[in-house]
């Protein structure tokens, strides 16, 4: 696709025309894309402005004198609330009129909308079509009683006189009276008549009519703020806060249609999400249920620790509160529980561990509370005995300032040494070179290892401990207890666990702070404490490193939209002129963007540049891992993770991937594999993240994108031919940057193709052979695995005296031959005849189908199996004289075909019955095959043809190698009993030439790759002996398994060299047996055998497009994934406009604009790793406890 391909296809533009002005006006549907009469227009304007009918009558009745404001309030809300009654009243009746007669709507496919036929003004299709209605009788209870106290409260807020009594200014009071009513009528219509479709959409559905609150539940803050002031007029700020908010309020309808304000459920998430991490000193959540667990916990213990009279018990307090929450308690409790059931019911302890968990044991108990008592015992030492001293350059906490100051620098160095680069720039000298191998790269980075293995200790132990002494010693905790004053130190007493790096950044620069400001006349001395402080730093450096990420983001969108051509548009030096002119507005948006901690969102990924939503770390709102788009490639993922798991354990704690803080994303390539990495949450020895796996089927924009990934890698990687003196990353701009390689254990995929091997008739010659061996190996092994569990059985049998011989019907019975006919038939055989009908032609190329439900199938499979030489013959056989006496005869049973030509009379017929099977080794039986296996219609004269090919050294040798361990008592000369048993022997014949001839057929030709391809597979073309073997499903297994190691076997012959001796051979199948799975990729089987980590998988497949046949092959080894840091605004501002681009404007065009690749931004793989339904990921982990320990 071309760069200009259209932004939104012609058909989503008149939607997305139709959809906007709903959405800025609150509901009401102006333009509907079909001519409709005028009172539909009419009808919407009067209901959009009855509310402001309804409280103008009491602002009316207020300006005259004649009521109070609090009377005319409660005036309008119930005027409103009688409305909206009416309203719901309404539609209700006209909802009953149509239940049993509804009227034919035309289906417009253009605009995907219903065309209606309205009747008249106040028809029941009318009022259907302006009214919608609620789902729910409670939301039409709740929602004309919110409409009543939004109405009435309205009035109250927008009184002149309290306009002019804020600003004295009566055309700025005019202003906010006549928009301010516009912004409730809006609010108003959303919420009783239509709720439009917000463009700040974060459920893809509304199941519970929650966006019909938004819009109301943001004027009634409003109103909130004018209502304290009206009570509390003393406060300066407040006042000025109410005079800002007043204006605001005529910009909602603004706010709302550009989707800057969230949605209550995004709203309420992102709140204590940001609540939690910034005024209390926690993590963002993995899921819902544990943010809201930890943001009721953490604030009871902040509001708790207010209460404690003690400054040293508040202080001991704040210390424990701090290390407990920033542990990993549900995984702990989880460890605990696990303990618990293990030792009151042991048979129950393997139910409960489903997926990866964190270890607990007593080591760790142990650790973490020596841990918790040394840090209890430091605070309050130090708080008790020094920490009276107000801080200087010489003081004890001052002293500790120069000890953190020496620990930021030392972490910071560390952690930068360990990656690939340095500062995402420069090539870091100590970081191994040209790392090919696990084995060469693990002994170049034992260095760093050990480096990383000091940085653990600094940042887990040492640095703890020096921020736990530089807070006790702050002469603030011994001043009377505010809140602010709690809720600061209660935040950064947890934050030296739950987040060491930030938290030695905070009090390092608090520290330089007070330092080099002595004023004790300056606010920051005077109306601050350490802990309030420490709190404002926090929120200063997170801000001020998303407004860094935001502005690297907007500049590689602006400059890649020209300097790649194929993103290069008509439009694009355009919007790069309009972006330079308006750089402050660009500027101001991003700045904004920052603060309120929401994506930057540029639409349709073009530099235009708008504020997202504030929403949750996560940014989707479903639970993490719960939807995947499964395929046949999610197998590999849901392999490797476990392995990868281990391999970011020790990445993660020495510092390899950089700053690993929630939200933060990874990309892992190898081969044809990408695993996106996303953290959810970091606390104190562990971090949880999720890991998605995208799809291997390339696409050529995935493939484009993946180039470019790879290209990274291979630079950052793969040292060879750089000649710079200083190397650096040529790929700086790209939002993916290269951090490390981690060891992991996973399948490397190797793909051949087979021409020259699979189509050499040598090769093709040779299989037929191999294969009579390999079958025999196999039923051999299949039968000797099954006589172990019965070996016990049969010796304690021949212990009471049942050792006879063991008489079985003989394996040719109930055959009956007709001679070959005289005339030579190259093209004939008796494998087709069978396969004639009534229906077919004399002169197709092929028969037609059979059928099995034939008339006669009963009484066919009763009998003997018939087998004609050519068609047209006519059969009347007696069954009497060839069936044992055991076996009634019916004599009345005659098989006849009618309309076949006559036999040649001079041919006699050869009625072959064979005596009973008796085995000369009473053993045999243990290996003998079972009954049904003995029955193949075959040929006496074709049957003795094909023994001749029967390897009969092969079969001795393959006996010769059981061992029968499982037998207590045996003769020593077992296996030449067994050898010399030749009815054992000929039982083996008759069945593997039996198989034999159901997978080539009775012809002794050379079979075509493409037969070999079908039989492969499965599908082999149809034969008598075919038909035989197909209704016994466990021998047609054994076969088509047989057939697959022989077909590997060839393989490995053309590739490897001819097999020497039967030793070798023996050895091959063993291998094939013990450590590989050779089938195809869409079995069940190979699934299983992935998850259980064969060492080795071959399949064979056909590319139709080449025209060519292709090996596949799967090692399982432990190879090195290479790993890279995303910037993680770019993921989360490319993933808001898919939202909006897909929730909102309905633009799921698979050819759209903002879905190509973008090798820069890799938008693609971006939107593939989004979750369901917007992105598709073939697998997504659940949320992944990874200790840090």
């Amino acid at each position: 696709m071309g760069p200009d391909v259209p932004l939104l296809n012609d058909y989503k533009q008149e939607f997305f025309l139709k959809r906007f002005p709903q959405t800025v006006l609150g509901g009401p549907r102006l333009k509907l894309g079909y001519c409709a009469p005028s009172y539909i227009y009419t009808n919407q304007i009067i209901l959009f402005l009855t509310p402001w009918l309804l409280g103008g009558v009491g602002t009316l009745l207020y300006q005259l004198g004649i009521m109070k404001d609090y009377y005319i309030a409660a005036l309008s809300g119930g005027l409103m609330l009688v409305a909206a009654l009416i309203v719901h009243l309404t539609n209700l009746y006209a909802r009953q009129k149509t239940a049993t007669v509804e009227r034919i709507q035309i289906r417009r496919t253009l605009t995907d909308e219903d065309e209606y036929e309205f009747s008249s003004c106040m028809g029941s299709e009318t009022v259907r079509f302006i009214i919608p209605g609620k789902k729910f009788i409670v939301n039409t209870v709740l929602h004309s009683f919110l409409a009543g106290m939004l109405c009435g409260l309205g009035t109250w807020y927008l009184l002149p006189n309290r306009i002019t009594s804020l600003y004295s200014n009566v055309g700025g009071t005019v202003m906010i009276f006549v928009f301010g009513w516009v912004t409730i009528c809006i609010g108003e219509y959303s919420l009783i008549i239509n709720t439009a479709t917000e463009t700040a959409t974060f459920q893809a559905l509304d199941t519970y009519e929650i966006t019909a609150l938004m819009r109301p539940s943001y004027i009634f803050v409003f109103i909130a703020v004018d209502l304290v002031h009206r009570f509390d007029v003393a406060i300066p700020a407040l006042e000025q806060t109410n005079q800002i908010l007043h204006i605001i309020f005529l910009f909602l309808p603004f706010l709302w249609a550009m989707g800057i304000l969230p949605p209550l459920d995004a709203l309420f998430l992102w709140g204590m999400e940001q609540v939690l991490e910034f005024g209390l000193g926690g993590s963002p959540m993995s899921t819902n249920i544990r943010l809201l667990v930890m943001f009721l916990v953490s604030t009871g213990a902040a509001v708790t620790s207010c209460f404690i009279p003690s400054t040293l018990g508040s202080v001991l307090f704040m210390t424990g509160c701090g290390f407990l929450l920033s542990l990993n308690l549900s995984e702990i409790g989880f460890a605990f529980k696990h303990a618990m059931i293990c030792h009151l019911t042991p048979n129950k302890s393997k139910t409960l561990l489903n997926g990866p968990r964190v270890q607990f044991g007593w080591r760790e108990f142990v650790f973490y509370l020596i841990v918790l008592t040394l840090a209890l015992l430091e605070a309050s030492l130090l708080h008790h005995f020094a920490g009276f001293h107000t801080f200087s350059k010489t003081s004890p906490q001052a002293v500790v300032s120069y000890v953190l100051i020496g620990l930021l620098l030392a972490t910071w160095i560390l952690r930068e040494i360990q990656g690939v680069y340095l500062f995402g720039i420069f090539r870091n000298p100590f970081y191994p070179k040209d790392i090919m191998t696990v084995t060469v790269f693990l002994e170049k980075q034992r260095r760093l290892m050990k480096v990383g293995v000091v940085r653990r200790i600094l940042l887990t132990l040492v640095s703890p401990f020096a921020m736990i002494a530089f807070l006790s010693l702050d002469s603030s905790l011994h001043k009377l207890h505010s809140v602010s004053t709690c809720i600061g130190f209660t935040r950064a007493f947890r934050m030296v666990w739950q987040n060491p790096e930030n938290a030695l950044l905070e009090m390092v620069v608090v520290s330089i702070v007070q330092m080099l400001v002595f004023n004790t006349d300056l606010w920051w001395n005077t109306g601050l404490d350490t802990g309030i402080r420490l709190l404002l730093v926090g929120i200063i450096r997170d801000r001020l490193l998303q407004f860094i990420s935001k502005l690297q983001f907007a500049v590689v969108v602006l400059l890649t939209s020209w300097t790649e051509k194929k993103q290069r548009r008509k439009s694009t030096a355009t919007l790069i002129m309009l972006n330079i002119v308006f750089s402050p507005v660009v500027l101001a948006f991003i700045a904004l963007s920052a603060l309120l901690s929401s994506p930057l969102l540029p639409l349709f990924t073009l530099p235009i540049f708008l504020i997202g939503f504030p929403r949750p770390i996560r940014s989707w709102p479903g639970p993490v891992g719960a939807t995947a788009c499964v395929c046949l490639d999610t197998i590999y993922y849901q392999q490797l993770v476990p392995s990868l798991t281990t391999a970011l354990q020790s990445a993660l704690a020495a510092g390899s991937l950089g700053l690993a803080l929630p939200g933060s994303h990874y990309l892992c390539r190898f081969q044809d594999r990408l695993i996106w990495i996303l953290v959810l949450e970091r606390g104190f020895s562990y971090c949880c993240v999720n890991i998605k796996g995208l799809e291997l089927q390339e696409t050529s924009c995935h493939t484009a994108e993946a180039h470019r990934v790879d290209e990274v890698f291979e630079l950052a990687f793969e040292h060879n031919g750089h000649t710079e003196t200083i190397p650096r990353n040529h790929h700086f701009g790209n939002i993916l940057t290269p951090c490390t390689v981690l060891p992991v254990r996973l399948y490397s995929d190797a793909r051949n193709v087979l021409s020259g091997i699979i189509d050499s008739h040598e090769n093709l010659r040779q299989l037929k052979d191999d294969f009579i061996k390999v079958l025999v190996w196999t039923l051999m092994q299949h039968c000797y695995k099954k006589s172990k569990p019965y070996g016990k059985i049969a010796q304690a049998a021949r212990h009471r005296g049942e050792s006879s011989p063991i008489k079985q019907p003989e394996v040719f019975k109930n055959t009956v031959e007709r001679p070959r006919p005289t005339r030579d038939e190259d093209t004939f055989s008796i494998d087709t005849v069978e396969d004639w009908t009534d229906d077919s032609d004399l002169f197709d190329p092929e028969p037609s189908k059979r059928t099995c439900e034939r008339k006669e199938s009963a009484l066919l499979e009763a009998a003997p199996r018939v087998i004609l030489s050519i068609p047209g013959s006519v059969e009347t056989h007696s069954l009497g004289s060839d069936l044992p006496e055991t076996i009634p005869t019916d004599k009345l049973f005659r098989t006849v075909l009618l309309g076949l030509p006559a036999l040649d009379t001079g041919k006699q017929q050869e009625d072959v019955s064979s005596p009973l099977v008796e085995f000369s080794c009473p053993y045999s039986e243990l290996l003998s095959l079972p009954e049904e296996w003995r029955t193949a219609p075959l040929p006496t004269a074709k049957l003795q043809e094909m023994n001749i090919t029967f390897p009969d050294d092969w079969y001795h040798f393959v006996l010769s190698q059981l061992d029968f361990f499982h037998l207590k008592e045996k003769p020593p000369d077992l296996l030449e009993d067994l050898a010399k048993d030749k009815a054992l022997k000929d039982l083996y014949a008759h069945s593997a030439v039996s198989c034999c001839s159901g997978l080539f057929g009775l012809d002794n030709v050379v079979p075509a790759p493409s037969h070999l391809f079908r039989a492969y597979t499965g599908g082999i073309p149809w034969s008598v002996g075919l038909d035989w073997l197909m209704g016994k499903p466990e021998l047609f297994q054994l076969t088509l398994k047989a057939f697959r190691y022989t077909f590997k076997l060839m393989v490995d012959k053309a590739s490897l060299g001819p097999v020497e001796n039967f030793k070798e051979l023996f050895n091959s199948l063993q291998e094939y047996e013990n450590d590989w799975y050779i089938g195809l990729v869409s079995d069940k089987e190979w699934q299983q055998a992935v998850l259980q980590e064969k060492p080795y998988l071959f399949s064979l497949g056909h590319d139709a497009n080449m025209g060519v046949y292709t090996g596949r092959v799967l090692t399982f080894q432990e190879l090195l994934v290479q790993v890279g840091k995303l910037n993680g605004e770019a993921v989360r501002g490319q993933w808001a406009n898919l939202s909006w681009e897909l929730l909102y404007a309905t633009n799921d065009d698979e050819e759209r604009y903002s879905i190509q690749a973008h090798p820069v931004l890799l938008r693609n793989l971006t939107v593939q790793a989004a979750d369901p339904p917007l992105g598709y990921p073939v697998y997504s982990s659940e949320p992944l406890h990874v200790p840090l320990f």
